[in-house]
């Protein structure tokens, strides 16, 4: 038996997270992808690309500083690999490729900004299998601060994917308008309304944390029905009491909700009653990617 160890990094419109695996290699055996180690930091670069068109000053720092703590806690951990990605909060900013450039001089960490597409590629790379069934057909929802991912699954095949602008740090600054809930009703409409009993996976911080303030055990879905009670339940309380009587986060306070409608939308327009909540999205599909890619360019060495 050999174990090894991959990280992902992720730099979100909402936050930035390293996510630590130890990969379990045993002679004909299929290899083991358990995780370590997740560390998130709230650093919302979407509220300043979003409504200033560039990354600030102070967030800068911070991101350095957060890459240059990953770098030493990979270091610590023996993490033989890494992949880092910035999404769409990087790759809309003015200055994003400037602030890469600066990341990999400062700190010697690589990051590349990926597109809609990739990370909608990336998201599908997440090991599913335990919950796929090749009779059915899933939406596969990955909601961020800036950006939603869709992929259309037969089974374990992804057939379609497709990204949109529509984010919970662009809802809360109001950047989202009626045409962009359409061109997404009309997408889901198009390639999910021929399908019949259609089941979502949800991905992403968000509806992880819906999961578990349900107090379902890991497995059992979120219904249509308790999830939407949730959302009148979180839109009747202030963001203090969100934070002081459901022990939320700040920086998750105030973005729950927009992702619980995101994913409310998605389940009305497609007729899916149930969600599931794997509790996998970008970061371990990263990993997957990485250790997958033998030849991969993004991977880097600590």
């Amino acid at each position: 038996m050999k174990i090894r160890k991959f990280a992902a990094i992720d730099i979100g419109s909402n936050a930035i997270r390293l996510l630590v695996h130890n990969v379990i290699e045993q002679d004909d055996k299929e290899t083991q992808f358990r995780k370590s180690s997740l560390i998130r930091v709230p650093v919302r670069l979407g509220e300043d690309t979003f409504t200033l068109g560039e990354i600030s000053a102070r967030n800068i720092e911070r991101l350095i500083n957060s890459m240059q703590a990953f770098k030493h806690l990979m270091a610590v951990m023996g993490v033989e690999k890494y992949m880092a990605c910035a999404t769409s909060a990087m790759r809309e900013a003015r200055n994003g490729k400037k602030i890469i450039r600066r990341i990999q001089e400062e700190t010697g960490v690589a990051v590349e900004i990926i597109d809609g597409k990739k990370e909608a590629s990336i998201i599908a790379n997440t090991d599913l299998r335990q919950l796929l069934q090749e009779d059915q057909a899933y939406l596969y929802i990955d909601v961020g601060g800036g950006s939603t991912e869709f992929t259309l699954l037969s089974g374990t095949t992804p057939k379609v994917s497709r990204s949109f602008k529509v984010g919970t740090v662009r809802l809360l600054n109001g950047m989202i308008e009626e045409s962009h809930w359409e061109e997404i009703k009309k997408w889901i409409r198009k390639h999910v309304t021929p399908l019949q009993n259609v089941q979502i996976i949800g991905s992403g911080g968000n509806i992880n944390k819906l999961h578990k303030m349900s107090g379902r055990k890991v497995g059992v879905p979120l219904s249509y029905i308790w999830l939407h009670s949730q959302y009148q339940y979180l839109q009747s309380m202030s963001y203090e009491d969100r934070i002081i009587e459901l022990g939320l986060n700040p920086d998750r306070a105030d973005v729950i909700i927009p992702a619980t409608r995101i994913f409310l939308l998605a389940a009305k327009w497609s007729g899916s009653k149930k969600i599931h909540v794997p509790k996998v999205g970008l970061s371990d599909g990263i990993i997957k990617t990485l250790y997958y890619s033998e030849h991969s360019t993004a991977s880097q060495h600590p």
